[in-house]
């Protein structure tokens, strides 16, 4: 350790010991941080986990590809130089998963259950947290299925319409993976000052099949601690569809005020792409959320004219999960905006995947234990795949603002751009290695160090 017990700095609240928690706690503790760690199981349970253990996984036991130049290696690499303690755990609780890292999910939880107990600056309550510490630095960690209580004194702290109980995702593409000559750009009626959204005009038969193939496709059963309950201004789009065959032509793939410009003709129905970023390298589909398995959408979004060799760089779902606005309420040290004493980590950030719950444990952990050393909170470079999320996730110029999970569409664009998928992200993996070497040398001259 960096210090020793009676030398520590006091102290950190860290809410929550999934896989967010676990990671700030024990990152706070490897800068000489005492950290007071509260984890309500197993003396109260969610409707998910079944044990008390740390970083219980309840759904997959994958934390994604190992494919080197991947979104997922490419932070699993950043991950690896920050010194990550879920990553390394991971790795060593690995099981066969093909090009993937999964884990022996029992293993896996009590090997970083040891850890945080074994270490004697975290302090460890086994108790319900229903409210924010006053005063003191905090650290959110509390997950999708936060508990009522605890939710209610976020939800005051927040504002209302700034705490999100489900998550319906649409569909995000690469844009260079788009064939542009099928598609027109055109806001609805021309209104703003540029045309943001990409169009995908469909005629009747087209309509017909796209209709058919919603209504037949398998979806997602919801998990048993889900309940299927969603806004009206939200439906899965197959739910949409199957209220009628004009539904989605007079809802989100309304073709009204969408003429096509070189001829001046609506279409039967228009699919409305809308840009991610300010540098249009990833566009999503509009009104596209859905519980269809990842496979079906592929197979019936490649369908449509534009999109038949469509890169996902996301597809969509909706579950259960609760989450903040981080584009009104974070920065991207992860402190809210309001009161930079408390930092939220994991899914309630709005991030997506265990992987991005434990790099966001990571850097909510590392920048609370220099505010309670009295020193600056830091920010990772925008060209690393960790640095590009949180700059995402937290871009106040954001309107429509959907969890989301690493992947190359957030990355700033390379200086001379490629089309060749392969080498564009071999040339993102070296840029986001050289970035973060950088980035982490140059913090290790400051005083305090990382």
């Amino acid at each position: 350790m960096a210090m020793r017990q009676d030398e520590a700095v006091s102290g950190v609240n860290v809410i929550g010991a999934g896989l967010a928690g676990s990671e700030a706690a024990w990152q706070i503790a490897l800068r000489g941080v005492k950290v007071d760690l509260y984890e309500m199981r197993p003396e109260r349970l969610t409707p998910a986990h079944t044990t008390g253990g740390f970083a219980e996984l309840v759904c997959s036991n994958s934390l994604g590809s190992e494919v080197p130049h991947a979104a997922s290696r490419i932070l699993k690499d950043e991950l690896e130089a920050l010194g990550g303690l879920v990553l390394k755990l991971a790795r060593a609780t690995k099981v066969p998963a093909g090009a993937s890292l999964a884990v022996d999910r029992r293993e896996f939880s009590e090997r970083i259950t040891r850890a945080i107990e074994g270490e004697p600056l975290i302090t460890i309550h086994r108790a319900e947290c229903p409210r924010i510490p006053a005063e003191a630095i905090v650290v959110v960690a509390t997950g999708p299925l936060t508990s009522e209580s605890l939710a209610a004194d976020l939800r005051a702290l927040v504002g209302q319409e700034s705490l999100y109980f489900y998550d319906a995702i649409s569909p995000i593409v690469s844009a260079d993976s788009l064939d542009l000559s099928k598609m027109y750009l055109k806001n609805r009626y021309d209104k703003g000052e540029s045309a943001d959204f990409l169009n995908i005009p469909l005629e009747k038969a087209q309509y017909e099949e796209l209709v058919g193939d919603l209504l037949s496709g398998d979806v997602v059963l919801p998990h048993a601690f889900e309940e299927e309950r969603y806004f009206e201004g939200c439906m899965p789009v197959e739910a949409l569809a199957a209220r009628g065959f004009l539904t989605l032509a007079h809802g989100p793939l309304k073709p009204v005020g969408l003429e096509r410009p070189e001829t001046g003709r609506r279409p039967y129905a228009a699919i409305q792409l809308r840009t991610e970023n300010a540098h249009r390298t990833a566009y999503n589909l509009v009104g596209f959320q859905t519980k269809l398995k990842y496979g079906e959408q592929e197979r019936i979004l490649r369908k449509l004219p534009g999109l038949e060799r469509a890169e996902f760089l996301r597809l969509g779902s909706m579950h259960r999960n609760t989450y903040i606005h981080s584009p009104r309420l974070l920065q991207p040290t992860l402190q809210l905006r309001n009161q930079g004493r408390i930092l939220i980590a994991g899914q309630l950030t709005g991030t997506e995947g265990y992987l991005e719950s434990s790099a966001t444990g990571l850097v909510a952990g590392m920048n609370a234990a220099r505010l309670a050393r009295g020193e600056p909170p830091l920010e990772l470079p925008p060209e690393s795949m960790l640095g590009a999320l949180l700059a995402t996730i937290t871009d106040a110029s954001r309107k429509n603002f959907q969890p989301l999970n690493a992947n190359m569409g957030i990355l700033p664009p390379l200086p001379t751009p490629t089309r060749d998928r392969a080498v564009r992200n071999q040339l993102f993996s070296e840029r986001s290695r050289v970035k973060i070497g950088e980035w982490i040398a140059g913090q290790r001259g400051l005083v305090g160090g990382l």
